[in-house]
């Protein structure tokens, strides 16, 4: 359950800072309530996530679910670059936060 709460908590962190784009700092009231609302819950999901995997672990593989996903959403949403070296880079953070799961050792999950 802690692994689904930490994906669920990566999937709004990609939601929040999708929404803080689009708030034009906070100057649109609907996006900056959607951002703090699912900047809130991702935190409070995180929270959930590391009572039971190790803090750096659940910390480095929502923040790369959160890189990964904003960078997709800005190639796909924002027209941002699809360069072969930004879709290396990427790829490689996707490696990381699978290698991080595969080596977890926490026996509680």
């Amino acid at each position: 359950m802690a692994w689904l709460f930490l994906v669920v908590a990566g999937l709004l962190e990609i939601v929040w800072a999708t929404a803080l784009k689009f708030s034009n700092g906070f100057t649109r009231l609907t996006p900056t309530v959607i951002a703090l609302t699912t900047a809130w819950a991702s935190f409070w999901f995180l929270s959930l996530a590391i009572r039971k995997i190790p803090i750096g672990t659940a910390y480095a593989v929502w923040v790369g679910i959160g890189a990964v996903g904003v960078a997709v959403v800005g190639m796909l949403w924002f027209k941002e670059s699809r360069d072969f070296w930004r879709l290396f880079f990427i790829g490689l953070i996707v490696l990381g936060v699978a290698g991080l799961k595969l080596v977890s050792r926490d026996e509680r999950l």
